[in-house]
């Protein structure tokens, strides 16, 4: 695939509160409070020109509904000006500035960002670049990254029917992360493997997960064509496929002369369709409702002393105890790296300690039929710390999860660790002779009934094993 020239723009929610207010970050899904409607009228920009994205979408004729609630304020309703920016967004925005080797600006201006599709009450989004001139490194070279900036995301498209389109408000002002690549990559394997590590990199981060926390867009264009955005690019099942389709797209285009700068959304089946005009370059223009930001070293300092590790350093560090791929991935899932690391210091049984966070209070909620929250309170570091410290001298790891589930249950964590004084390998052999014949599992259901959290498994089926092999 020759001269093929793209970059990305990725956008990914910060888990904190609004940017420009202190309202929470909240989505709600009962029944608004509040409702207004607006209409898009058409404005020259500083440079007395119209732009077109503008002009495309104000001939639609739209109604734009707006659904607030009691976790919205006068800031989304556009009838306040915007607060100061939020502290802590703007920490994480300078780390992932940091692992994206990008250089600070000391001095920075918010500024207004024209909008044509209705997505924001004021008909513009509050952005500040952050960072600048940063790289990442792929197997085909190193991508360029232009710039970061902060910005607030915009309201929640709820539907569109009959002329009107509805939007929440509940989303208006979440604060988004963008970084923009340099037009590096060359390839669509290579773009998929750029998206995937600055995904990794933003991951790292204190960011919102699920549906919808992350968009990617793709600028892409082919020699002697036009550049073409395109929306919605960020299943990474697809990205491959949905590049290729586009190159010959736009390939076809150049052949019968009708090459369009353009905006495009891609589709599930790795097509792409048009959305709108390309949008002009003078949507930009200062926020005069706010000062100059001004980011001194002390918080770049900050930000440098609480850098979080990559996912791929996290999986590193877990390997060298010997973890295998499925613990190491449900540690992390699970977020019980700190925990991991402090149940080291009381024993070198790592397999354990790892299944002791993740998979046993899995199954004892299960089997309990308690939450997760309430598995994980009653079984905390302190607790698994307290019995894991008996592992060897009073109880044996076999021991462990039989332990766990008493506590569970309600007992107090010393009485869970007193050894039980239940004589089972006699009652094995009493079993054996009131009932002979039996196949191994019989004999196991019986006893496991009979000395459920008293005795492990594993010691029923070692004696078992003493009397059926003779």
């Amino acid at each position: 695939m020759d001269k093929l020239k793209a970059g990305l723009e990725v956008h990914q929610q910060l888990d904190t509160g609004k940017l420009f207010c202190r309202c929470k970050s909240i989505l709600r899904n009962d029944e608004p409070m509040i409702v207004l409607k607006r209409r898009m009228s058409l404005v020259a920009g500083e440079t007395e020109d119209i732009d077109e994205a503008a002009k495309h979408e104000v001939a639609k004729g739209l109604e734009y509904v707006y659904e607030a609630y009691d976790t919205n304020c006068l800031v989304e309703l556009d009838e306040e000006p915007p607060h100061e920016i939020d502290s802590e967004a703007l920490k994480i925005s300078i780390q992932v500035c940091l692992l994206l080797n990008c250089s600070i600006f000391p001095v920075t201006q918010v500024m207004r960002k024209i909008v044509v599709d209705g997505s924001n009450t004021s008909g513009f989004q509050r952005t500040v670049l952050i960072g600048h001139d940063g790289f990442i490194e792929t197997s085909g070279g190193r991508v360029g990254i232009e710039t970061v900036a902060l910005e607030e995301d915009s309201a929640r498209k709820i539907r569109s029917e009959g002329g009107k389109v509805v939007y929440r408000l509940d989303r208006l002002g979440i604060p988004l992360v963008e970084i923009t690549t340099k037009p590096d990559l060359k390839s669509p394997e290579q773009i998929k493997e750029a998206a995937l590590k600055i995904g990794e990199i933003l991951r790292s981060c204190q960011v919102r997960r699920g549906i919808g926390t992350i968009r990617q867009d793709l600028n892409i264009s082919v020699s002697g064509g036009k550049r073409v955005e395109i929306k919605g690019f960020q299943d990474p099942r697809t990205m491959i496929r949905v590049v290729q389709n586009e190159v010959m797209r736009q390939k076809e285009c150049i052949r019968k002369g009708v090459c369009k700068s353009e905006v495009r959304r891609a589709l599930p089946d790795g097509i792409t369709e048009f959305l709108r005009p390309m949008p002009g370059a003078s949507r930009m223009y200062p926020e005069t409702d706010l000062p100059l930001l001004k980011i001194p070293k002390k918080i770049i300092d900050l930000a440098k002393k609480t850098l979080p590790k990559l996912m791929s350093e996290h999986k590193a560090y877990l390997r060298e105890f010997g973890l295998n791929d499925e613990l190491i991935r449900l540690v992390l899932k699970d977020k019980k790296l700190e925990e991991f690391k402090t149940l080291t210091k009381v024993m070198d049984n790592y397999s354990l300690i790892a299944k002791s966070l993740t998979i046993f209070p899995r199954e004892l909620s299960r089997k309990t039929g308690k939450s997760m929250e309430e598995t994980e309170r009653a079984l905390n570091v302190h607790v698994l710390e307290r019995v894991l410290e008996e592992v060897g001298r009073n109880i044996s790891p076999n021991d462990v999860k039989n332990v766990l589930e008493k506590i569970l249950r309600g007992q107090s964590v010393e009485k869970s660790l007193e050894k039980s004084d239940v004589n089972f390998k006699e009652e094995i052999r009493k079993i054996l002779k009131e009932k002979p014949g039996l196949s191994k599992g019989a004999y196991m259901g019986l006893l496991m009934s009979k000395f459920r959290g008293v005795v492990s498994g594993k010691e029923i089926s070692d004696e078992l094993d003493k009397h059926l092999l003779k």
